[in-house]
């Protein structure tokens, strides 16, 4: 994704973006009514008194400040609910949940726009053809407040639940699957050779995490100089001023440190291009459901059923990176099943249910990518191993085994 999209992409998930964007939409709705007013007919002016408009701008005004309060106070409730009983990690999402945004850029509009003709009213501001065009305007916004405010009543009920955040972070990482340049691979064929006579590339003065490429400059910067960028670093990759970026194939120190700039790190881990942080959050929040204070076993098995998606999902991917002249390495598909399926495993290992539903996962899982099993194999081994220490009926014991020797050959 290019930089300048990328900051776009950041600027317009933020809470206070769209509610801003919408209460200026909204003031100057209501100070560009003198403007039209002359294509009013001057009769149908005269039938709309002033009181009718400012009587149904003062309801607006009071009840949408007592909306918006309550928005934001069922909005931050849910964050904590979020923080509290799943992982903090996975309230990101929340924020930039696009229904919670718009619902809250409505109310402050609506309230706006209300304040704003009320004004304009108390100082002669329209004629009585103006009126009647901040009178059709009113009557429309009301109709806008009453649907927003049922889909509103609707979605704060799931807003900040277990169930709505584990499908939430599935999708994120199902999203970030979609935008990966190549399927993920075993060790030994996830990082092609760099040339010898290749010049690093250093994190100088940064650190943080990965989270973006800018794939399109790092072809034009390439094109220029007639070379090749082996990138050693993936969305999600934690780094320091001593981590090697890249190596560049041919070029001078110019086309190396645009070859940095075109790499964004960021204090936080992102969602957006980090297939692997979707699988992490995801075993995170099952971490929290197996812990003794929760004991929710359900929580953890809807989590592998999320992870087994995701994994589809990456196991789709097909195809290079866009640009031959810049070299991406591949995920590694042993580290993304042990971030994924270990911490489970450990967890979990004292719940027979969960424990025979991970088997079942891996097993599915080599499956659908046969050239993944080993990797699966390897996890569900491990996984089985840690049930039969931590479960102390014989019967649960087999139950693990059984599902183990399921697996198909």
């Amino acid at each position: 994704m290019s930089r300048w999209r990328w900051v776009w992409r950041l600027l317009s998930r933020r809470l206070w973006f769209r509610a801003a964007a919408f209460s200026v939409a909204a003031a100057l709705l209501a100070l560009i009514a003198p403007v039209v007013a002359p294509l009013i007919p001057y009769t149908l002016g005269a039938k709309i008194g002033a009181d009718a408009v400012d009587n149904i701008l003062g309801i607006i005004a009071s009840s949408m400040l007592a909306v918006t309060t309550f928005s934001l106070t069922a909005m931050v409730s849910a964050y904590g609910a979020a923080t509290s009983n799943v992982t903090p990690r996975a309230v990101a999402l929340l924020v930039e949940d696009s229904t919670s945004q718009n619902a809250l850029s409505t109310f402050l509009g609506a309230f706006l726009f209300a304040i704003v003709g009320i004004c304009a009213l108390s100082t002669g501001f329209y004629g009585e053809q103006g009126r009647v065009l901040l009178f059709a305007g009113s009557i429309a916004l009301i109709v806008v407040i009453v649907v927003t405010l049922l889909r509103w009543i609707q979605h704060i009920a799931l807003l900040g639940r277990v169930h709505d955040t584990i499908t939430r972070v599935e999708r994120a990482g199902i999203s970030a699957a979609e935008r990966m340049q190549h399927r993920p691979r075993i060790s030994g064929l996830a990082v092609a050779p760099v040339p010898a006579e290749a010049e690093p590339v250093r994190c100088t003065g940064r650190i943080g995490y990965v989270t973006n490429i800018d794939v399109g400059e790092l072809g034009e910067v390439m094109g220029d100089c007639g070379g090749t960028v082996h990138l050693a670093v993936l969305p999600g990759s934690f780094v320091d001023p001593g981590r090697v970026l890249a190596w560049v194939v041919g070029g001078d120190e110019e086309v190396r440190t645009r070859v940095a700039d075109s790499i964004t790190v960021e204090r936080d881990r992102s969602f957006d291009h980090d297939p692997r942080f979707g699988l992490i959050v995801l075993s995170e929040i099952a971490s929290r459901a197996l812990s003794p204070a929760v004991n929710d076993p359900g929580t953890a098995i809807a989590v592998l059923g999320a992870q087994l998606r995701v994994f589809d999902k990456m196991a789709q991917v097909e195809g290079q990176p866009a640009d031959d002249r810049v070299v991406f390495p591949a995920l590694e598909i042993e580290k993304l099943v042990v971030d994924a399926c270990r911490p489970i495993g450990r967890d979990g290992a004292g719940h027979v249910e969960v424990a025979v539903k991970l088997q079942k996962m891996l097993a599915a899982l080599a499956g659908i990518a046969p050239d993944w099993a080993a990797a699966a194999r390897h996890a569900a081994e491990d996984a089985k191993a840690r049930a039969r220490t931590a479960l102390t009926v014989e019967e649960e014991r087999l139950a693990v085994a059984r599902a183990f020797e399921d697996w198909p050959d």
